[in-house]
């Protein structure tokens, strides 16, 4: 390189620093304006409550405001679009769910890629799924269930939420791993999917707990088993699906909910988003208000969650082929 290329290249680096400096320095008073959380779920669901929940929490611990941005549809592609094209300073933030591991099997091709263009921060927490009858059921326990299935090859009916969401490929993945033959069977929606249930015209259900609890506890419903790793919190007469042993043995399957940043946002930011959820997170009050939710308040490393995220992909783009659902 020449003297005179050589001044021109020093030149513009100094510029570039120049420039940088104070965008630079203004990490490290971050945040100086509110925070927004893009929800790739309507409002009142679990996930937007979780959302609203932590992102008070966080409000009152860094002193500005944080804004719930409601962008449901497209299997979340519209809310991880506009996270992965925002500016990485830790203004957006997107509430990252197993959906998000979902898409990744289910779409051809996804604007974003999740392990690419987020920067996973902390999980938030975890809440149970659940396989449930209706209380008059001959089915008194999933022993009984299964006995059944096993008996009798495809007669029997679970119901679920639409093709590609996470009961229906809990579903999918309870059918194979229990090696039993049943039809899955798709609804629009969880009132669509009660209605069927104590309707009769399906046999059981697989559906998050939270919005079936009240039907349970009200012997609407009656629960056979969850499929996380312990027993649910406020119903500990409902077993998990591992204890019934056999095929089901290292059967574990929760929904969970976590916070993702833009890649490329500084890891000062990230870090100190980090330590604030782990403060929040551990509060009683919030685990309290969380628990009100049926979700279990959960913390984790950025690298913990990147490492969930990864296998949680695997997982569901197996389940996906091996349910041989079209990619959509």
């Amino acid at each position: 390189m020449d003297f005179s290329r050589r001044r021109f290249a020093l030149a513009g680096a100094g510029a570039a620093a120049a420039l940088a400096t104070p965008w630079l320095a203004a990490q490290g008073n971050w945040p100086v304006r509110p925070i927004r959380i893009v929800v790739p779920f309507g409002a009142g669901g679990v996930a937007d409550l979780t959302a609203r929940a932590v992102g008070q929490m966080l409000a009152d611990q860094l002193g500005q405001s944080v804004v719930i941005d409601n962008r449901p549809g497209a299997g979340g592609v519209t809310a991880g679009s506009l996270v992965a094209q925002a500016e990485p300073d830790g203004y957006t933030l997107l509430l990252m769910s197993n959906g998000t591991a979902v898409s990744e099997g289910l779409f051809k091709k996804l604007p974003f890629e999740a392990q690419k263009d987020f920067a996973p921060v902390s999980l938030l927490g975890t809440f149970d799924i659940a396989l449930v009858v209706p209380e008059n059921s001959r089915f008194r326990s999933l022993g009984d269930l299964l006995a059944y299935a096993k008996a009798n090859p495809g007669k029997l009916n679970i119901a679920t939420v639409a093709v590609g969401s996470t009961q229906n490929l809990a579903a999918e993945l309870f059918k194979t791993t229990a090696g039993i033959e049943v039809q899955v069977v798709p609804f629009n929606g969880t009132p669509a999917v009660i209605t069927a249930l104590r309707g009769g015209s399906v046999d059981a259900a697989v559906e998050i707990l939270a919005p079936v609890k009240s039907q349970i506890t009200g012997k609407a419903l009656r629960a056979l088993a969850t499929f996380g790793d312990k027993r649910p919190d406020g119903l500990p007469d409902v077993p998990i699906a591992s204890e019934t042993g056999g095929a089901l043995a290292g059967l574990r399957i929760a929904s969970w909910n976590a916070l993702a940043a833009p890649a490329r946002t500084p890891a000062p930011v990230l870090l100190r988003l980090n330590a604030e959820l782990k403060k929040a997170l551990a509060s009683p009050a919030l685990k309290r208000k969380l628990a009100d939710l049926n979700v279990e308040a959960r913390w984790s490393t950025p690298e913990d969650l990147g490492n969930l995220l990864a296998s949680e992909i695997r997982r569901w783009s197996d389940v996906i082929a091996r349910a041989k659902i079209p990619r959509q």
